[in-house]
């Protein structure tokens, strides 16, 4: 009946709450019981009291989540997502998502919260997805984003890279492998003992390190070692503080393209950087006569080629922690992979100030200190993901040309060709970027994406902008 529509005519500052968007796929929880019932407190005391008091309504598109659905129900017709083509899938998801998409919106309905559902939005709706192309081109022209390959967590099931947040660790039975790496040039009693939960990593070895100050290896230091099983491939033994002598054996091995610790400390040290996995989670080239295995069959495999080549020591029980995927539970693999980022510490910097100038108040208080050093750690956000649902990465490739230097970003496709045609001649032939852009990309504008930005001439946003209260639950 309109009854929650925002009323102008008492006048007065508006009150203005967010909806923190729920997953198109979800459907009621206590978490959103309880942050309704809040939010629902706030909203009403403030109408009551006759100031004009705005709650908006939606859900977003919930990217892996959703993709991962369909998938399922696809798989149930015996229908792999390879099957069909781009368009043929997003239809299917589209199918889904009218027909089983409102389900938590009308439980919110029906929990009686009090929103103005005339204003309910979808984070892939038209408006809400011209802000994310908008969002992209700024902060791609405030040079803000960036290409290139680094270290990220795959999920070989998902074939995605997924975030940090959506990485679970759980503690886990394994094993902790010992085996020996020969030292080149020396006699049989030469070798040092390596100590990994990871052997199948060995392939992508770049170096043998040990603290500076421990004098058992000493004399190894500046020497090469040989990497077992990889017909006497040589890598140098070095020395750096980050070892410690305490864990295993005081000996590390360095695959940079697996592990996040080796990763910083071959950037650090200039070391190179070998990749033995592929995307689906099998051993590739580089690991040679075990190439095309799962990587956890590879890991028996090796062990017992270990232990007949006389490399093995030993093998013991060892409590790992396991990093999962939160979405489909499968251990999530650090692999270098060729993604989009968001520089974080400018951006960080200026929401760190917000908070030091009282611009913004966090309650209850404590929370201040893990803001804080959330934002001050901060790493560059990945924000690509190699999806089909989703809002497509507005970036243009060339033809013929190299993707890292040759591309466009245009808000469509004849922007991205005009632009194209001026730079590179009226021939020219190109092609959209693949990926999507994490869920989190349009998530985080959905506070003034919902009310028209960037069209800041919006009535709306003149009204309701900045909102008062943001509440995560």
């Amino acid at each position: 009946q309109g009854f929650f529509k925002p009323n102008f005519d008492r006048g007065g500052d508006p009150f203005v709450i967010p909806m923190p968007p729920a997953n198109v796929t979800g459907s009621l929880h206590m978490g959103h019981a309880m942050f309704v019932t809040l939010e629902d407190i706030m909203i009403r005391y403030f109408r009551m009291k006759g100031r004009p008091a705005l709650w908006i309504p939606g859900t977003d598109h919930a990217g892996i989540a959703t993709q991962l659905v369909v998938e399922k129900m696809l798989a149930a017709e015996g229908i792999k997502r390879a099957d069909l083509t781009r368009e043929e899938f997003t239809k299917r998801v589209w199918e889904w998502k009218e027909k089983y998409g409102s389900t938590i919106t009308n439980q919110i309905k029906r929990l009686g919260a009090s929103c103005d559902w005339t204003r309910e939005c979808f984070t892939l709706d038209d408006q809400l997805s011209h802000a994310v192309v908008e969002a992209f081109i700024r902060l791609h022209e405030k040079g803000l984003i960036y290409q290139g390959s680094y270290l990220v967590n795959w999920s070989p099931n998902l074939q995605t890279a997924v975030s940090d947040l959506e990485v679970e660790y759980s503690e886990e039975p394994g094993y902790l492998y010992y085996m020996k790496y020969r030292v080149a040039g020396g006699s049989r009693d030469d070798f040092m003992t390596i100590a990994t939960t990871r052997p199948e990593t060995l392939f992508g070895d770049v170096a043998i390190a040990v603290n500076p100050e421990d004098e058992r290896y000493a004399k190894y230091v500046g020497k090469l070692a040989i990497v077992p099983l990889t017909f006497g491939r040589h890598v140098p033994i070095i020395a750096d503080r980050y070892v410690d002598p305490e864990f295993g054996t005081g000996v590390l091995k360095i695959s940079p393209g697996h592990d996040q610790n080796d990763y910083h400390i071959a950037r650090k040290l200039g070391l190179p950087i070998l990749n033995v996995m592929n995307k689906d989670g099998t051993l590739n080239d580089v690991a040679g006569l075990y190439s095309g295995m799962d990587r956890f069959e590879a890991r028996e495999k090796l062990w017992s080629d270990l232990v007949e080549t006389n490399l093995a020591v030993k093998k013991e029980p060892y409590t790992l922690r396991v990093p999962r995927s939160q979405r489909g539970g499968e251990v999530i693999e650090p692999l270098i992979s060729k993604q989009w980022f968001v520089t974080m510490e400018p951006l960080a910097e200026r929401a760190l100030h917000a908070v030091e100038k009282g611009q913004l108040t966090i309650l209850p208080e404590r929370f201040e200190k893990i803001y804080n050093n959330w934002l001050t750690n901060i790493k560059d956000w990945c924000i690509s993901r190699q999806l089909w649902w989703g809002h497509r990465i507005p970036v243009w490739y060339i033809v013929g040309k190299k993707c890292e230097e040759d591309y466009v970003v245009a808000r469509n496709a004849e922007e991205a060709l005009a632009k194209a045609q001026e730079k590179y001649g009226k021939s020219v032939e190109i092609y959209q970027d693949p990926d999507v852009l994490d869920t989190w990309f349009s998530s985080a504008l959905w506070p003034f994406s919902t009310l028209g930005w960037p069209d800041v001439s919006r009535e709306d946003f003149k009204h309701f902008y900045p909102a008062t209260v943001l509440e995560t639950g």
